[in-house]
């Protein structure tokens, strides 16, 4: 039923040709290289094997079409940045965001392009409040109430008190906006609100682990603890 839907839904976009479809990750692997496709619309919990097993299978075998993951579950949004996604669609998959997604095939400066845009916004007051609108709702928030913003591959998630919302933008341009001193870039994927930390401890390689009041743990990477203790310390 899922395939059956998203072939629906891609038949409003003229420039993708659905060339073929697959029940397994085994199977889709027997079918890539007489397919030949350019990107793959791929589950993460599918039989035999997940999502990213089969990206890391794909890879081993010298394939390297894009990926754009369709799934019911927004817990793997980070690691499927990691593996340099295209996208990343919670289910029921909404036109729009699908739309966006496939624009991002056709323009790969697409996040570059958005980051560049925000140059060109008004910079945010910690005083000032934001609207953040999400798939069933829109928040009118304070600046300072955001405690966590997550890469999610081009999209962000963004976190704040009283809830959280996916926002179509990159990370790179949320945190142009965001350019304030309560604001700190703890790792490639997060940003996060220094006013929101209890608790900050040594953590490997040199690095430090941040504790939010949300009950968030945070890695800030080795090369960016070092700029927190230069900014934060005595």
């Amino acid at each position: 039923m899922a395939r059956r839907e998203m072939r629906r839904l891609l038949e409003a976009h003229h420039e993708i040709e659905v060339v073929g479809e697959a029940d397994s990750g085994h199977a889709a692997l027997s079918l890539l290289p007489t397919l030949k496709p350019d990107v793959l619309f791929l589950d993460i919990q599918m039989p035999e094997m997940d999502g990213f097993e089969f990206v890391n299978a794909m890879s081993a075998a010298g394939l390297s079409p894009q990926v754009i993951f369709c799934t019911a579950y927004d817990a793997h949004a980070l690691r499927a940045f990691e593996v340099n996604a295209v996208g990343y669609l919670l289910k029921p998959v909404d036109p729009a965001r699908l739309a966006a997604a496939i624009q991002k095939l056709h323009d790969p400066a697409t996040s570059s392009d958005a980051e560049a845009t925000a140059q060109d916004e008004p910079p945010l007051r910690e005083t000032d409040r934001v609207l953040l609108k999400g798939e069933h709702r829109t928040w009118f928030v304070p600046v300072r109430s955001i405690y966590l913003l997550q890469s999610e591959g081009n999209y962000t998630h963004v976190f704040f008190e009283g809830g959280k919302v996916l926002l179509p933008r990159a990370l790179g341009a949320l945190e142009q906006r965001l350019n304030l001193p309560l604001f700190f870039r703890a790792n490639r994927a997060q940003v996060i609100n220094t006013r929101a930390i209890t608790d900050v401890t040594e953590w490997f390689s040199g690095g430090l682990q941040a504790t939010l009041a949300s009950g968030d743990k945070v890695e800030i990477s080795r090369r960016q603890a070092a700029l927190f203790r230069k900014q934060k310390g005595l």
